[in-house]
């Protein structure tokens, strides 16, 4: 017989770069038993009323408030994210759970469609079975409930990879489900990177929902489609904002925006990734965006007052040094930032770019960190133009004073998610989907409740 070997990974502060855990990662067969244990469990959950599994996630909910500062503290030791924001995304998580459960037994439940005499007609919504959550590292809770949450109210059963960047939060949530009821065997914890990641693939599971980057949820859709299940990615976004001439309070839009772009490091599937700003109120409008750049601060991240912490992947700093380096080249202007930080840890200073063009990497690939470009556009057509050059199609925003003006331009844009004065953000009762690279399939709203069930019709002629 085979002896696998044990593997080991390390858990590496980005914030200090010490090591501050080591987990042994799964192993084929170790991933197999937990898949039949997930297996021969799941019916058994589907079969507890939905009220039952709805009190078990509230009290997970209550958990979650419980130990937040706990919570909080792992999350800012693995991700690097300063540690307000570590408790910010715990309570975004807590709102979105909230919104599942008091929607669950609208959308989960039987619907009758035709009651005629001598003939009905119903749906009902069945679980998928089990299910693989491959996640993410930069939001592990907002990512992780968008998908887990409402499987398990589905009555599916969940075999969840967190990235191995946030993997001690991947296990601080196990151990609260568990602490609030749910069964060990319906959510079961895979460990490891990218190897764990690949076995996984070769499991016959029922569905499989990704959240990363376009390169990696395009190998996963790949190595899904024999399966014939459903294959659900959230992926990237190079996501464009416009600010028009008639905007009434530019320092605050500049505030608002630059918050949009760096907030979280700019480690944010929807953050803001590129600017246009009409040529009226270009001036105006960078000048302020700098002030608010430059008024941060950027340091440890267990600090208050912090908003710049460390990035989570080391590998990114040189990325980011990557994209102002061809940006200056090809005649850029670096405003303010635009290194990394010589200190200890993962820091990259916040980077504003001027004088950029869609030929320059910075406006055309993901960043994924605290770098911006800000172009200059004569009108709205200029701005459309530009805002619809990219592969990607998550969100697009529009500053402007006029709801229909911003209406009219935003529905030309190929995105699955539009903001007028407002950007960055996510709701729990509307969809969240991207299209082109950016993924498709949809979390959040009554569709995402859907999203983890299979519909069965139902026709009763007589009685």
């Amino acid at each position: 017989m085979e002896i696998e070997k044990k593997l080991f990974m390390q858990i590496i502060n980005p914030a200090t770069e010490e090591v501050i855990a080591t987990l042994q990662e799964d192993t084929k067969a170790s991933l197999q038993k937990k898949y039949t244990v997930l297996k021969n469990v799941q019916q058994a959950w589907y079969e507890k009323k939905l009220a039952e599994r709805v009190a078990m996630l509230r009290l997970f909910s209550d958990e979650l408030a419980k130990e937040q500062e706990t919570l909080a503290a792992v999350l800012t030791s693995e991700v690097g994210k300063p540690l307000q924001q570590s408790r910010n995304e715990i309570n975004g998580a807590r709102t979105r759970i909230q919104w599942m459960l008091e929607h669950a037994e609208k959308y989960l439940a039987e619907e009758w469609m035709t009651l005629a005499e001598g003939m009905k007609e119903k749906i009902t919504y069945e679980p998928l079975g089990v299910i693989c959550n491959i996640s993410a590292w930069n939001y592990p809770y907002l990512v992780g409930v968008n998908v887990f949450i409402p499987a398990l109210l589905a009555g599916n059963a969940v075999l969840y990879k967190p990235s191995e960047y946030a993997t001690l939060t991947g296990l601080e949530i196990k151990r609260l489900l568990i602490k609030a009821g749910i069964p060990e065997a319906v959510f079961q914890v895979a460990i490891g990177g990218k190897e764990t990641g690949e076995l996984l693939l070769q499991l016959p599971f029922d569905g499989y929902y990704f959240t990363g980057s376009y390169k990696t949820g395009r190998y996963i859709y790949e190595q899904a489609a024999a399966k014939m299940v459903p294959c659900q990615l959230e992926m990237g976004g190079k996501d464009p904002l416009y600010v028009a001439e008639d905007v009434t309070d530019i320092k605050a839009v500049a505030a608002s925006t630059a918050d949009g772009a760096f907030y979280n490091n700019g480690q944010s599937c929807c953050a803001v990734e590129r600017i246009y700003v009409h040529e009226k109120v270009y001036d105006d409008y960078v000048t302020a965006f700098v002030q608010e750049v430059k008024s941060w601060h950027t340091g440890g991240p267990n600090k208050d007052s912090v908003y710049i912490g460390a990035l989570t992947r080391k590998e990114q700093l040189q990325v980011l040094a990557q994209q102002v380096a061809d940006a200056v080249e090809k005649g850029a202007t670096v405003l303010t930032g635009g290194k990394r930080i010589n200190r200890k840890g993962y820091y990259f200073e916040p980077t504003v770019l001027t004088n950029v063009t869609h030929d320059m990497e910075v406006m055309k690939e993901e960043s994924f960190g605290p770098v911006i470009g800000i172009m200059k556009v004569k009108d709205d057509r200029e701005a459309l133009q530009k805002m619809q050059d990219t592969e990607y199609g998550l969100t697009a925003s529009v500053y402007t004073s006029s709801q229909w003006r911003a209406e009219a331009l935003l529905q030309q844009i190929n995105t699955g998610t539009g903001y007028w004065n407002c950007c960055d953000r996510v709701s729990a009762a509307v969809p969240w989907s991207g299209r082109k690279h950016s993924g498709f399939g949809t979390t959040l709203s009554h569709i995402g409740l859907r999203a983890f069930t299979r519909p069965k019709a139902w026709h009763l002629k007589g009685g």
